[in-house]
């Protein structure tokens, strides 16, 4: 008897697809959109399982606490504001108000949603220029993109840009790393299965038959290109 797809166990559930307690517990973000300054201290400084980049705890004046990324170079004490005009590491500042040249993290990609881009560790992004209300931005990956003006922004690069240079020795410790962050390794793909475990499986390695699936197909057998409008390189004319 064969097994079922990773799909069909991963929707019934099991301990090989449950998250690790605590992984995702703690959420990373600027708080509510506002446009008085704030002044916060960090506090703490936390490896969290669930985040590639060290994060700090920020205790603000108003008693009120939040996480974010941690920038490289930033320890217990230090202060970090948001909404200011003050160019040091760790603020929370607009784009609109910092300067070309500058490398930013976490930023958001439309304004008030807390930070989105830019967040794993050691990555770093560039502000290349404003155009009217938009501001151009030189990826880590080295693509560009335009957002509003009025997203924000942390200044520095985020910590812990040394974490993949330790290499993995044994594959049982990439199999403890995956299984913290909720991801199944190692996989395989469905030609190198058998046919019993998946419907492109067997000896041959290759789909053998037609990758188009219906939106309507049972589930042991939709897998491939579902309810493709259509397959193949596109003709030049």
């Amino acid at each position: 008897m064969g097994k079922k797809l990773k799909q069909q166990r991963r929707g019934k559930g099991s301990p090989a697809y449950r998250k690790a307690p605590g992984t995702f517990d703690i959420s990373v973000g600027y708080t509510p959109k506002r446009d008085t300054e704030i002044f916060g201290e960090v506090i703490n400084i936390i490896h969290h399982t669930g985040h590639t980049a060290p994060l700090v705890e920020v205790c603000y004046e108003d008693m009120s606490r939040s996480y974010l990324l941690a920038p490289e170079g930033i320890k217990k004490g230090d202060k970090i504001l948001i909404n200011t005009m003050n160019y040091s590491l760790g603020n929370v500042i607009k784009l609109k108000n910092i300067p070309e040249g500058i490398s930013i993290y976490n930023i958001e990609s439309r304004p008030g949603d807390g930070g989105k881009l830019v967040r794993a560790a050691g990555s770093s992004a560039y502000i290349a220029s404003h155009i009217n209300n938009m501001v151009t931005i030189i990826m880590p990956s080295k693509q560009q993109i335009s957002l509003s003006d009025e997203c924000r922004a942390q200044l520095g690069a985020v910590a812990g840009g040394g974490m993949n240079e330790q290499p993995i020795m044994k594959a049982g410790k990439n199999h403890y790393i995956m299984h913290a962050i909720n991801k199944l390794w190692p996989t395989y793909r469905g030609v190198k299965l058998n046919p019993v475990d998946h419907p492109f499986g067997g000896k041959q390695h290759h789909k053998g038959k037609s990758s188009m699936t219906s939106r309507n197909a049972p589930p042991g057998r939709k897998v491939g290109h579902i309810a493709a409008s259509r397959v193949g390189r596109k003709k030049r004319g």
